[in-house]
């Protein structure tokens, strides 16, 4: 959307200046055709025309033409910049046309007929870039409420996908089970399947130091291996926590071989008690000493949703 909303504007601007530099060709042209030849009679048409009242300055030529013939070149080539002018709500390049087009034909040798021939050339310009800027922006106004469609239509897809997900969602909290719980450090994502079924997706925080295995106790790394929920804690420091059951054999092997305690206590876990109203902000950083962390509301649902034993793989 934003890309044709720039498109539009771009247009406008071609147009606007376009429409400017016409309008000063018919400002000067208005100021060379009354040099030197102007008579009282015209004053009162060319003063409603500098107050912007055309309809009323077109009469005014009218009444000339029909008392002052000998003027009528004049008379049609005022009648034509009225007509044309840039600044007229209802101009007519139609009429303004037929009027300078009368001046060529009738007054040949009119001093006014190479103005005119100028003015039809310009106005014929204006006219088809006019005709193109509109075919333009009727197809760009198709396409912009053929978009609005296709996001209504993708704004209902969703609520559909959505409402789905949480009937499934329903049903296992219903049957109160997830087999296997897939934690994706470097996406920071938590899943729950069931029957190789995504259940739900939660957006997670890790360890302050979370590349690569854990390694030693005080490393602030969050575990990578396959791990079962062995326990849990409903009254923990950090809301509700599910216990993982890390170390493994192959963790402990890697850390007597570096000489380190292993270390443990590493918990799927809420947020620190009485700092709940952080919610989804949390996970902008990786603040865990090397759990995983989401919301209050989510470790509940967890909580209800994983029974112990249920299998745990985190992956890099």
């Amino acid at each position: 959307m934003r890309e044709l909303r720039v498109f539009v504007a771009e247009k406008r601007g071609r147009r606007h200046e376009h429409l400017r530099l016409f309008s000063i060709f018919i400002v000067i042209i208005s100021l060379v055709s009354g040099c030197g030849h102007a008579k009282t009679t015209f004053e009162e048409a060319d003063g409603l025309f500098d107050q912007g009242n055309y309809r009323a300055s077109l009469n005014k030529y009218e009444q000339i033409l029909g008392k002052y013939p000998t003027e009528g070149d004049r008379v049609l080539f005022e009648m034509g910049i009225v007509y044309s002018h840039p600044k007229n709500d209802n101009k007519d390049y139609q009429k303004a046309l037929e009027c300078f087009q009368k001046l060529i034909k009738d007054y040949p040798g009119s001093e006014y007929r190479q103005n005119s021939e100028m003015m039809i050339f310009s106005i014929n310009n204006v006219a088809i870039k006019d005709r193109t800027i509109s075919a333009q922006q009727t197809q760009i106004e198709a396409l912009r409420l053929e978009i609005e469609g296709k996001e209504e239509e993708i704004v209902g897809q969703q609520k559909m996908i959505d409402g789905l997900e949480q009937k499934v969602f329903s049903y296992a909290i219903r049957n109160g089970s997830a087999d296997r719980i897939l934690i994706e450090k470097k996406a920071r994502r938590l899943i729950l399947i069931s029957k190789g079924e995504v259940l739900k997706t939660y957006k997670i925080a890790l360890g302050g130091n979370p590349n690569g295995p854990k390694e030693m106790q005080g490393d602030n790394k969050t575990p990578e291996g396959t791990y079962v929920i062995d326990s849990r804690n409903r009254a923990s420091n950090y809301y509700r926590s599910l216990r993982i059951s890390y170390p493994n054999e192959r963790d402990k092997m890697r850390a007597n071989e570096l000489g380190v305690s292993p270390g443990g206590d590493i918990m799927i876990h809420g947020i620190k008690n009485g700092f709940s109203w952080v919610g989804d902000a949390h996970t902008e950083v990786d603040w865990t000493k090397g759990c995983i962390a989401v919301t209050d509301e989510e470790i509940e649902e967890i909580d209800k949703l994983v029974p112990d034993g249920t299998l745990v793989e985190i992956r890099p």
